[in-house]
């Protein structure tokens, strides 16, 4: 199991789930919310899951892919994502499922999950595949694999901001 494509997969899910938010009837709140919640909990822990055990590895041995000058700069637009994730993510709890209010947080999360993803596959994926051993990819694999388990119901997740910069200083 390569951490990188177990990334992948989980992009491949969270586009998945935000299709099927598109597919259910506007009226069925019960479905958004339900759909929503899966969701919701698999962005927080995904980007918990790489904060604590991707990143810190790509900062020690990135040189840098897809037109960024190393691993910093990936990291400080990770890390920068994954608290504007945060932020729709918390902003559509605020709010009745499917109200408008509701709709525009989920929009946020996807916008900034879609920027996210974007650039961490062009740019940090490349990078540490590049730049790692397969032995490295197949034990943080593992690892992220049962960090999601036992994260899977949400519960030891912590949906507050990182700070992009803060992120970088304490892991450099």
């Amino acid at each position: 199991m390569d951490i990188c494509d177990y990334i992948l997969h989980d992009h491949d899910e969270q586009r998945r789930l935000f299709a099927i938010l598109d597919e259910v009837p506007r009226d069925d709140t019960d479905a958004l919310g339900v759909v929503w919640g899966r969701l919701a909990n698999l962005l927080e822990v995904h980007a918990q899951a790489e904060e604590e055990l991707f990143y810190p590895r790509l900062l020690k041995e990135g040189k840098g892919e897809g037109g960024t000058d190393g691993p910093v700069d990936e990291t400080l637009d990770a890390v920068g994502d994954h608290d504007d994730i945060r932020k729709g993510v918390r902003a559509a709890s605020a709010h009745d499922v499917g109200s408008k209010e509701w709709w525009d947080a989920v929009l946020a999360a996807r916008e900034a999950n879609d920027d996210h993803m974007g650039e961490e596959e062009r740019e940090a994926l490349p990078d540490f595949r590049h730049n790692s051993t397969p032995q490295e990819r197949h034990d943080i694999g593992v690892r992220f694999a049962i960090y999601e388990a036992r994260h899977a119901d949400g519960h030891g997740i912590d949906s507050s901001d990182r700070g992009a910069q803060a992120y970088v200083d304490a892991h450099t």
